[in-house]
């Protein structure tokens, strides 16, 4: 009982100090004028404002406080950005303060902390693998070379697809198109497919695929380790432990993939006739004595690099084509206008290839607007440098940053009508018919899918290509139908836009494979 007393008396001393810290802070910033903020509780700050879908939290207490607010999540500085203006200072006017991600405790014992890729701060090693992924992993040269990967894949996907509307099966078809990006990244990266329909469940490409989502769920998770300070050198949920277990898994696998490769391109060393994937890039890169960065490859930097493209590259663009058939479900008559762009300029005699979709300025606007209204990461996150001051507000250092892609892409003051699902806004006003100038890649500040600047994501163009060329070809060899007529479009939780509720569909083929 004794005991118990002494607790008390530490915890509410504790609680008191807390409490007169943080009025002390309270009294300060009110000094040097930080950003509007909604009344905090001590200890948790706002975290009580947040719900299981945060960019929604966050959309509703900018529209009360403005497009900069101020958050406390717990011990952590935060303030979040809503509109293209204030984007536009974070993510390029002002970048060099906001360049770096925040650490995620979790992330230091799934990834391989001196090699990783998303979360490196922004430096040397920085630079030097961005240019690597821009130039020789997802440049454009690479990504022609491994095209009959991604086409060879989309055709097994449909073919899939004509065999269960043979069969008038229903089809969920989120998780048909998650391993369709499975089968095409890990093709790319070391010519192997996940399973997928005749595979072996047991292949180390599939035990990649549940690693990815395994480590995918630590990350997305609320981490008490992140948001309180007192709680860092603590494992109360068990993601230190869950981390490092992934980390032994992912790293023992990818190991013995390295060692295989090596040995097979001993064997196949002097031929000419293999197309070289991602891994094979790398070794060369690794290998070459003579590269003119500073900085060498090893071992941990492959794994790194191939886990960070494993993540980039499989869920988010699932993700997106299966938003983009709810809405053209909801839709048809953007679905049979999509069609006949289709057959006028492709025709009814073979698929839909990539080098077409220049040509389907439809199809390009249906993928802008799915991304405009679901984008897969609807958050941007960064962490600012030093002690900066944006709009005349104070923004000290070490501040999480959260700019709110998907409340800018819904905002009425930068576009009309903003809830309606309508490609057309993305059409030049000329009545041409051509795609306007509005880019997707972090150019134009409402619109900002794959993030903006010198962090944005180096795989846009990947996502891209997979994403117009899967729903091009979805639409021209299949009528689709919801399992109960309208389809929800209920968000479910977590740090990435996934539905709420899996999409039942039935397609009824119209094009003979």
């Amino acid at each position: 009982m004794e005991s118990l007393q002494g607790y008390t008396i530490l915890f509410l001393v504790w609680l008191v100090s807390t409490m007169l810290v943080r009025a002390m802070l309270t009294k300060s910033r009110t000094m040097i004028r930080l950003p509007p903020s909604p009344f905090a509780f001590p200890v948790i700050g706002h975290l009580h404002l947040l719900g299981p879908i945060p960019h929604q939290s966050f959309q509703k207490i900018s529209n009360t406080y403005g497009p900069l607010i101020y958050l406390s999540l717990g011990s952590i500085p935060s303030v979040v950005v809503s509109s293209p203006e204030l984007a536009k200072l974070f993510l390029k006017t002002k970048e060099t303060w906001f360049s770096n991600r925040p650490q995620l405790s979790v992330v230091d014992h799934i990834s391989y902390p001196l090699a990783d890729f998303t979360f490196a701060p922004y430096g040397p090693y920085w630079k030097f693998m961005k240019k690597l992924c821009m130039t020789q992993l997802l440049g454009g040269q690479t990504l022609n070379k491994l095209l009959p990967v991604r086409s060879e894949e989309i055709k097994r996907f449909l073919k899939l697809m004509s065999k269960r509307a043979e069969s008038k099966e229903p089809i969920e078809i989120g998780k048909e198109l998650t391993k369709l990006t499975n089968n095409i990244i890990t093709g790319m990266i070391m010519r192997q497919r996940c399973s997928g329909n005749d595979d072996d469940d047991h292949s180390e490409s599939e035990k990649i695929k549940e690693l990815v989502k395994e480590r995918n769920q630590l990350v997305g998770k609320f981490n008490l380790s992140d948001f309180f300070w007192f709680c860092k050198n603590w494992d109360f949920q068990g993601f230190e432990a869950r981390g490092k277990g992934f980390h032994e898994k992912f790293d023992s696998m990818m190991e013995k993939i390295i060692q295989e490769r090596e040995e097979a391109r001993n064997v196949e060393k002097g031929r000419n006739d293999i197309v070289k994937d991602l891994l094979d890039i790398l070794l060369d890169i690794a290998k070459d004595e003579d590269h003119k960065s500073h900085i060498k490859l090893g071992r941990d930097n492959i794994k790194a690099i191939i886990l960070d493209i494993f993540v980039a590259g499989t869920g988010t663009a699932a993700i997106t084509i299966e938003w983009a058939l709810s809405e053209l479900i909801n839709h048809p008559n953007i679905m049979k206008k999509a069609r006949k762009e289709i057959d006028s300029i492709v025709g009814k005699t073979r698929l839909v290839e990539e080098s077409d979709i220049v040509d389907l300025p439809y199809i390009q606007a249906i993928t802008k607007e799915t991304l405009r209204l679901h984008p897969a990461g609807p958050l941007i996150l960064r962490e600012s440098t030093e002690d900066c001051t944006i709009n005349g507000y104070y923004i000290p250092k070490k501040t999480r940053v959260y700019i709110n892609s998907w409340a800018i892409g819904r905002d009425s003051k930068y576009w009309e009508n903003p809830l309606e699902f309508n490609p057309k806004r993305f059409l030049s006003e000329d009545g041409s018919g051509n795609i306007n100038h509005m880019d997707v890649r972090g150019q134009s500040f409402n619109l900002l899918p794959f993030g903006s600047g010198r962090r944005g994501c180096p795989g846009a163009s990947l996502a891209l290509l997979i994403i117009q060329t899967s729903i091009a070809c979805m639409i021209q060899c299949f009528e689709w139908k919801g399992f109960n007529g309208k389809v929800d479009l209920e968000e479910g939780p977590g740090l990435t836009l996934a539905r709420a509720h899996p999409l039942i569909c039935f397609p009824v083929s119209r094009f003979i494979l």
